[in-house]
């Protein structure tokens, strides 16, 4: 099902989001209609509070096939590269954001497993973004430069 994505100055999008303490299948199904609404959205990632649930739950696909994770955290990080960012919860907007090339992501697979996930490229760049939509962090946060347009 699609959910409807809420946009700035939606006060969720400015919480922190609560640890999921039990994959059930509402959540399991929570993230089968957050991949659902990126897609019909034509987004790269999605994290919960975009769709108005405050749990720590993303998914990303980069092209690289869906990636959902539960109470996700950056446990390294390195380098550093700045590049136009986007967000399905801000359209039209588009910001130079600094991030780290390349990460170390640890949280929870769909069958409650800790999995770490090494990144770099755009799949670092979307996980940094979805991780910072959990701590109420939006990409015009962190941009040096703000734009309009396509």
């Amino acid at each position: 099902m699609v959910l409807p994505i809420r946009k700035k100055g939606d006060p969720i999008l400015r919480r922190v989001a609560l640890p999921v303490l039990k994959i059930t299948r509402e959540m399991d199904a929570l993230i089968e209609n957050m991949l659902e609404t990126m897609y019909a959205a034509e987004g790269v990632g999605l994290a919960a509070p975009q769709v108005g649930i405050g749990c720590r739950a993303i998914v990303v696909d980069v092209g690289q096939g869906p990636v959902a994770l539960f109470n996700p955290e950056i446990i390294h990080a390195t380098g550093s590269v700045t590049e136009r960012e986007g967000c399905l919860s801000i359209p039209g907007v588009f910001g130079m954001v600094p991030r780290a090339e390349r990460v170390l992501v640890r949280g929870l697979d769909r069958h409650g497993e800790e999995t770490r996930i090494e990144a770099s490229g755009l799949f670092s760049r979307a996980l940094q973004h979805e991780i910072d939509h959990l701590d109420g962090i939006l990409f015009i946060d962190k941009a040096r430069e703000i734009m309009e347009g396509k």
